[in-house]
């Protein structure tokens, strides 16, 4: 076994109706339901938020979308949002879920963010997910879900610092696009980290 399906992110909270919606973020379930009956090794990324926690404008006493120039570089502070337990932070029903083999949570520490299913925002503090993957003979991950211009660039590009090979579905990621060129530019640092761009129906032919 070679390949990891990596689906990052597909919660209510991120999809249309959710308190930090990707627009059209629920589009492509069917693309990433596809994948996931595909690939016999497949991985569900769970923002998983306590109360509280660090990436909150509320924590900080600041409306959100306010940056937080305690860290560096300044970050954004997000509305409430995928709090541990609460409807928001379910994977969206359309999902087929129980296809997935694990399901790993991450900013699961009041203290400390994680847009990378691979790395905390730290940059340093691993969130086991390569280890899993290196002990089970992976070589390269595919990666999609939400958000293309935060936790899917992260993943990606933790992803190429590790070593792996990395595959990002073009037709199953949704970017926030916050301004005009986010989801743009994500793109290009992917591509110049050596990750490749494919298409679901590529991707899913070749394992037939």
């Amino acid at each position: 076994m070679d390949d990891a399906l990596i689906v990052v992110d597909i919660q209510n909270d991120f999809c249309p109706g959710g308190v930090l919606a990707v627009p059209e973020g629920d589009s492509i379930i069917p693309k990433v339901n596809e994948l996931l009956a595909a690939f016999p090794l497949s991985i569900l990324t769970q923002d998983w938020h306590p109360i509280m926690h660090c990436s909150f404008a509320s924590s900080k006493g600041l409306p959100p979308f306010s940056l937080d120039m305690e860290t560096s570089p300044p970050s954004v502070l997000w509305p409430d949002h995928c709090v541990a337990g609460s409807q928001g932070a379910d994977f969206h029903r359309a999902l087929q879920s129980w296809r997935a083999r694990y399901i790993f949570r991450k900013g699961t520490r009041k203290e400390l963010d994680s847009y990378s299913a691979f790395l905390e925002n730290d940059g340093v503090t691993s969130t086991g997910l390569e280890g899993l993957l290196s002990s089970l003979g992976i070589n390269r991950v595919i990666v999609c879900g939400l958000a293309t211009d935060y936790c899917v660039k992260a993943t990606a590009l933790d992803a190429r610092k590790l070593g792996f090979e990395v595959v990002v579905v073009e037709n199953a990621i949704k970017g926030i696009g916050a301004a005009p060129d986010d989801i743009d530019n994500a793109k290009k640092q992917i591509r110049e980290a050596g990750c490749i761009f494919a298409q679901s129906g590529d991707l899913v032919s070749s394992t037939l």
